[in-house]
């Protein structure tokens, strides 16, 4: 194990739960990749205490910054001093900066991770009719570059039908030339199904969309990385569907993590 020293700069993944994250392996290597003397440790904070984590971090001086995510990504938005135009966008912040005079400067990269976790995988996502099940931080970043990479429909399905309403009147006013709609049971009408809720994590969770309408030439895809087959990867992959498993989205993504946070040059 790397030593740790006074001269270490320090970065965190803040979530509630905690115990799912597998962003402080993946950093932590690629920060020993690359000879960077940082180190990033997890961070369990409840949404009631959030901001007063994120105040205490602003007086951190040997802080680099730190990841958000579930449930923080939304909250993350007010709470920062400055936020890129695709944070502000899209609704949620999951990279934050920290200024050497303590501001916080927060970006949205879920969206672009997952698009090029896709590619990586030889799925374009041009063209195709794509159903996003969540309105929260991740899917929303998951719709908003499934739209900027070409898709042809976007479906977004959420239990409260105002947040999915909210979140596609901000894509048909981003994508003018995307259709955008709302109904949850249209599963079968589309190419690509996206998984951009928190259940499936625990084994009590109900499943984010009805497994029944499922398909074997849907390609399902998953946000979550722990499990790393959950329930809705099972049944696909028992129905014979492509999927797409959660961690990929995260490696797509890390190294602009890194550099966005000041851990790696930009």
């Amino acid at each position: 194990m790397r030593a740790i020293t006074g001269h270490t700069r320090i970065f965190g993944i803040l979530a509630d739960p905690i115990y799912h994250v597998k962003t402080p392996e993946v950093m932590n290597a690629l920060f020993e990749r690359h000879g960077v003397d940082g180190v990033l440790i997890p961070f369990h904070v409840a949404p009631e205490g959030l901001a007063v984590l994120v105040d205490g971090l602003r007086r951190m001086q040997n802080f680099g910054g730190f990841i958000a995510t579930v449930p923080h990504k939304p909250a993350m938005l007010a709470l920062c001093d400055e936020v890129t135009f695709e944070a502000e966008q899209i609704g949620a912040v999951n990279c934050v900066r920290r200024e050497a005079d303590g501001r916080m400067i927060g970006t949205m990269l879920d969206g672009i991770g997952f698009v090029e976790a896709l590619r990586a995988s030889d799925i374009e996502p041009k063209g195709l009719r794509a159903y996003v099940a969540g309105a929260g931080g991740a899917a929303s970043a998951i719709a908003f570059a499934l739209a900027a990479g070409g898709v042809s429909h976007l479906t977004i399905a959420n239990r409260t039908a105002a947040k999915a309403n909210e979140l596609a009147g901000r894509l048909r006013t981003a994508f003018p030339g995307v259709t955008v709609a709302t109904e949850a049971d249209s599963v079968k009408r589309h190419d690509l199904i996206v998984n951009g809720t928190s259940l499936g994590m625990r084994p009590e969770d109900l499943p984010p969309l009805d497994f029944s309408l499922i398909e074997a030439r849907h390609i399902v895809a998953e946000a979550i990385m722990e499990p790393e087959m959950t329930p809705l990867l099972k049944a696909a992959e028992a129905k014979g569907c492509r999927i797409q498993r959660g961690k990929p989205m995260l490696e797509s993504q890390i190294a602009l993590m890194a550099k966005h946070m000041g851990g790696l040059p930009r």
